[in-house]
């Protein structure tokens, strides 16, 4: 195999994202390689699928750590298609599952097996499926009777399927594949990966067949670290260098090239807290400052600029609760703009005009379903989304990532970002960040991620003055701070003044705001001194929801919880008195005896 060594940059990052050798040179089939080409679009494997598929191939146990967008979906159904097409006699549906792909959400779960289908598109004998919370269980029950052989599956859904569906034929399983395997973990799904593992068999040690597990992850964490040690026999590591691993014994072994090394110490993996992350070098990463009460305008003003300088691209906007998420469509979907600047045309026209999706994990099934297809094949749109779009889906050519929602951890700052500039392509990312939270970028920074700053106020100064009522047009240039700024006064007007006429928008509004707020207050560890509920001014909050005043709801609902924890905490005392005045009794009552 030619050389397919990672070349960098002065600060680490991938220059180049394919490997200088074809799919062939990997040891794959030749109609597979065909279906790389002509159907997923690879004319060359990425560095890190020139890497891992010789290695999965040879049957080894494999941790795979990458940036986001580098092609790992690819990296382990290639292998695994491979090697299941040249089991002679064929491999049959009675057979059942031999391969399951572990995965976090309903929409990886889709892609998947999306993927699957293309890949197999020659082997039709090997019957890819897949089972999800949401979906008809009947149905899934009778796909998994009839047989399945490469399964892709949410978690929860398996071990339910695991536990109740007797015509689940397993016996068979030879690879276990956890994809985005600390989303999994993130979401909570630690119990479930571990009682699926004692029914299925750890590390397939004890199993009739012999089993080669696969976990890929673009961070590293503890809990990814923890399921590598129950899950993976001696695994060989890919993606990793010196800086990010620590093996518990330091004599490694290069097997592919120096990205590839071999722990001798039972494959435990020790990972360092302050690793640096890997991002596309093509990745154009931006912070833009706004105050509060600014944020909402400021946010429409991105977008519309956006969209009128290059109509055709995708933007995913991130949020960090479904409310947010429903508020803004809502808003984006009937906002027109500036009601004192208005030409008969503008009037007609949405403010940002663009088409508007949303995708959070409240909606039904069906929708966000709906919502993903429409949003991989539209050639321009806006998503709004909540973190659900964040882990491993692969929406093709989305131009910029706006963080609108600081992502708390620095690990899903990647994810998030990992939507853009994918397999070579170029892409943006900003980042929204208030003044009293300018301390996080330091958090980033720890982790090798720098930002630079975005012209806010050369944003603004483009925008056209007339009809907001300014005396003199060049006392625009006196206005120095975001809040005074003649555009933002006036569409910051023009917003509430909106929102207020609207019933159903202000209370979007306010249960946006009031879900924001408990999101805020969520942030945990160290980042718990940069986003602090007591350093915000709920006015302000207030504002960057379109709202001239603070709701109540918050306060109200926090005093209720007081409230009720307080008759709790009063009844359990009682009580307690209660049970001991009554062992006092007693007691008197056997000293009279």
């Amino acid at each position: 195999m030619e050389d397919a060594k990672l070349k960098k940059n002065s600060i680490g990052q991938p220059k180049e994202i394919f490997a200088s050798c074809d799919f062939s040179s990997l040891g794959l089939h030749p109609a597979l390689c065909d279906q790389l080409r002509d159907r997923m679009g690879y004319q060359a494997p990425t560095l890190v699928q020139a890497q891992a598929i010789p290695v999965i191939l040879s049957g080894r146990h494999v941790l795979v750590n990458a940036a986001t967008g580098t092609g790992k979906t690819v990296t382990y159904l290639a292998p695994v298609i491979h090697q299941l097409q040249k089991c002679d006699p064929r491999i049959q549906r009675s057979d059942g599952t031999f391969a399951l792909v572990l995965v976090p959400t309903h929409e990886l779960c889709m892609q998947v097996y999306e993927n699957l289908q293309k890949l197999l598109h020659r082997f039709h004998w090997i019957v890819p499926g897949y089972i999800m919370g949401g979906e008809n269980r009947s149905k899934e029950k009778a796909r998994l009777r009839k047989g399945i052989s490469i399964l892709v599956a949410t978690p929860g859904r398996l071990l339910d399927h695991l536990k109740h569906t007797e015509a689940f034929v397993h016996k068979n399983l030879r690879w276990i594949i956890f994809d985005e395997a600390d989303r999994i973990l993130e979401l909570g799904f630690g119990k479930e990966i571990e009682e699926i593992l004692d029914i299925l068999g750890s590390k397939g040690k004890d199993t009739e067949v012999v089993r080669q597990n696969l976990l890929l992850s673009a961070t590293l964490n503890e809990k990814v670290n923890h399921l590598a040690n129950i899950s993976l026999e001696d695994p060989v590591m890919i993606g990793l260098d010196d800086k990010k691993i620590q093996p518990s014994n330091k004599q490694t072994t290069s097997l592919i090239s120096d990205a590839i090394e071999r722990l001798e110490n039972s494959g435990k993996v020790s990972v360092a807290s302050n690793e640096e992350y890997n991002l596309p070098a093509q990745l154009n990463q931006r912070y833009v400052k706004v105050p509060c009460g600014s944020r909402l305008v400021v946010l429409l003003s991105i977008l519309k600029n956006l969209f009128t300088g290059e109509s055709s691209q995708k933007i995913v906007v991130f949020f960090s609760t479904c409310d947010a998420v429903d508020f803004h469509h809502a808003l984006l979907s009937q906002f027109h703009g500036l009601s004192n600047s208005q030409t008969e045309t503008e009037k007609k026209d949405l403010f940002v005009q663009c088409n508007i999706l949303r995708l959070h994990g409240n909606m039904k099934h069906e929708d966000r379903v709906k919502t993903f297809n429409s949003f991989k094949t539209e050639k321009s749109a806006l998503l709004l989304s909540t973190d659900v779009s964040a882990r491993g889906l692969d929406f093709p050519k989305v131009r910029c990532i706006i963080q609108y929602d600081s992502p708390g951890e620095a690990t899903e700052y990647v994810h998030r970002v990992g939507r853009t500039a994918r397999l070579g392509e170029k892409g943006d990312s900003l980042l929204f960040l208030q003044p009293i939270e300018v301390d996080y970028l330091q958090e980033l920074k720890k982790h090798g991620v720098m930002l630079t700053e975005y012209p806010l106020l050369k944003l603004l100064d483009g925008f056209p003055l007339h009809g907001l009522n300014l005396k003199h047009h060049h006392h625009v240039k006196k206005f120095v701070s975001i809040e005074m700024h003649p555009w933002v006064v006036s569409l910051q007007r023009s917003l509430e003044s909106f929102i207020f006429k609207e019933g159903k928008m202000k209370k979007l509004g306010q249960n946006a705001f009031c879900s924001w707020v408990r999101a805020y207050s969520a942030h945990r560890g160290e980042l718990k001194s940069i986003f602090m509920v007591k350093k915000l001014h709920l006015g302000h909050v207030a504002r960057s929801f379109g709202l001239k005043e603070q709701p109540s709801l918050v306060g109200r609902s926090v005093q209720k919880k007081h409230t009720e924890k307080r008759k709790r905490e009063e009844k359990t005392k009682t009580q307690k008195r209660g049970g001991l005045d009554l062992k006092k009794k007693r007691k008197t009552l056997t000293d009279y005896d």
